[in-house]
């Protein structure tokens, strides 16, 4: 749609022409270091302010870590005050999002340094996250070789179950569908949301913080897209003519069921379904994506998966193999 406005000078780093970067702008300074910055904004989809704003930030701050950073430098926040609450509603609400987003941010060992409000019907946080770093120090997202493999440091499923929650709290005729059916108990889409909402709110910044110790070709986070669209987002930015076969799709466990039933195609399963605050998929070398996953895992406690393979390719394509598998990803605890 905004292709023939030709934007971008061609000196973005990591991008294969140089201009509208992938995940980030990443750009020499005049001083000579690598500036790393990215923007994003976050819709209410959990009942919790708080939370909203904790995903939020992790939402900001992941395609900084997709750039193989671990570090944020600072943050500018970008904040909606719902203009349709009571004063006493808008206080509330807003005060709970923006301690998420700050709380989010501390443990990322970043501060919000500034930003801009407005009022909006639907309350809404986001911001820019900012990192200054030097060459070496990140991974240019277009490095990807023949022969690596694919990580994925988050499973997937979320907007399955966040749909899922909203179907069981207003009792709507999807949700009589499912229960009729023995699709999914309430215990079961409970746990659901739960693990989702765990997953959102978890900063990617350990997966981001490992990818250079463990020589990462290239890297994406997975989010609005869907795997399948970040994956072939991915094989178009790289430099070398290659394409990335998915084998395995991790899913929070009982979102394939959901999915396989009927009641609604979230194309979960052709790798379309949108995800919120995503895992990243790392481009790297199979015994590196080995110790990868287990130090990840050992940081972390959530596991990582190896997902799928970079092959040659002169269409760049990213597809999901007919015979793939899906995992189902129980919450640890």
């Amino acid at each position: 749609m905004l292709s023939d406005l030709n934007l971008g000078d061609g000196n973005n780093l990591g991008t294969t022409n140089g201009r509208i970067a992938l995940d980030c702008s990443v750009r020499h300074t005049r001083q000579g270091h690598v500036c790393i910055s990215t923007t994003d904004f976050f819709f209410p989809l959990v009942d919790s302010p708080y939370l909203q704003g904790r995903i939020g930030a992790a939402n900001v701050l992941s395609d900084l870590y997709a750039e193989g950073v671990g570090d944020c430098d600072f943050v500018l926040m970008l904040l909606a005050a719902c203009r349709d609450m009571n004063e006493d509603e808008r206080t509330i609400c807003t005060k709970e999002m923006v301690k998420g987003f700050n709380d989010a941010c501390l443990e990322a060992g970043t501060s919000v340094s500034g930003g801009q409000t407005v009022l909006n019907p639907w309350p809404v946080i986001g911001g820019v996250a900012t990192t200054i770093c030097s060459e070496g120090e990140y991974v240019k997202s277009d490095g990807a070789q023949v022969g690596d493999v694919v990580v994925l440091t988050k499973p997937l499923g979320t907007q399955v179950a966040v749909n899922v929650h909203e179907w069981r709290v207003r009792q709507t005729p999807k949700w009589q569908e499912l229960s009729k059916r023995n699709i999914i108990s309430l215990e079961q889409a409970e746990d659901m949301m739960h693990a989702a909402v765990c997953s959102m709110s978890r900063l990617n910044r350990h997966a981001g913080s490992l990818m250079v110790k463990h020589h990462a070709h290239a890297g994406t986070d997975v989010t609005g897209f869907g795997i399948l669209g970040h994956a072939q987002n991915l094989m178009d930015n790289q430099a070398a003519e290659v394409g990335m076969e998915i084998h395995t799709l991790p899913c929070i466990a009982n979102t394939s069921k959901v999915e396989e039933s009927g009641v609604l195609d979230f194309r979960l399963l052709k790798g379309y379904s949108a995800e919120t605050s995503g895992g990243l998929m790392i481009c790297m070398k199979e015994e590196d994506a080995v110790a990868y996953c287990k130090e990840l895992e050992d940081i972390d406690e959530e596991p990582a998966w190896i997902i799928g393979r970079v092959v040659e390719d002169p269409n760049r394509k990213a597809s999901i193999a007919d015979d793939f598998k899906t995992l189902e990803v129980e919450m640890k605890g």
